[in-house]
């Protein structure tokens, strides 16, 4: 197995570590350390991407599982936010509802032999999400950290930016999402079989 292939599978493994720390209450700086795992977890996504096509190790298990890897973290980053008010329900539902659809066109794809890589919309779709969540985090991180907090009007200032910018960069999350899913099934319609 190659390098680029590993760092997916770290990704894969980062997201139960990420969990842990953000779900369970009570544990010291769990908030900030689950940001710093998502953090990690998202840079390897490029990393793995820039090394896949710098060496030429792209294979048809990382077209496959690198994709998978990014549905993963986001689901669980997205679903870990709705439960704590940060993110709406509705936005996760249509970004998670998407990365189901998209997976069914790859399931599909696979059955005919065919692979479906990640398209450059698929790509940006996954910037976007990867700081529209970090942004959520760093909101749930201080509200969390609030009692905490030294400099009151400072944190206060800092916490009403990061709040004001979560919900547009969601709405722009949602728009992109919605594209890139329509651009997959616009470019491989073809796969889907309509039986008679």
């Amino acid at each position: 197995m190659n390098l680029a292939n590993k760092l997916t599978l770290l990704r894969i493994f980062l997201v139960p570590i990420f969990l842990v720390f953000i779900a369970i209450k009570g544990i010291p700086y769990g908030s900030a350390i689950a940001t710093l795992v998502f953090i990690i977890a998202a840079l390897t996504d490029k990393l793995d991407g820039y090394i896949a096509r710098t060496r030429n190790q792209i294979t048809v298990f990382g077209k496959f599982m690198d994709p998978l890897a990014d549905k993963l973290l986001v689901t669980a980053a997205l679903i870990s936010l709705v439960e704590y008010h940060i993110v709406p329900s509705w936005a996760a539902v249509v970004i998670i509802a998407r990365e189901f659809a998209v997976s069914g066109l790859r399931t599909i794809a696979a059955s005919e032999g065919m692979v479906i890589a990640a398209s450059w919309w698929g790509k940006i779709k996954t910037v976007i999400q990867i700081i529209a969540i970090i942004i959520a985090l760093l909101e749930y991180n201080l509200s969390a950290q609030s009692g905490s907090m030294v400099n009151l009007i400072y944190y206060s200032n800092i916490k009403s930016l990061v709040t004001e910018l979560t919900l547009p960069m969601l709405y722009i999350t949602v728009i992109i999402t919605l594209l890139s899913g329509y651009d997959y099934f616009a470019k491989n319609r073809h796969i889907i079989k309509v039986e008679k």
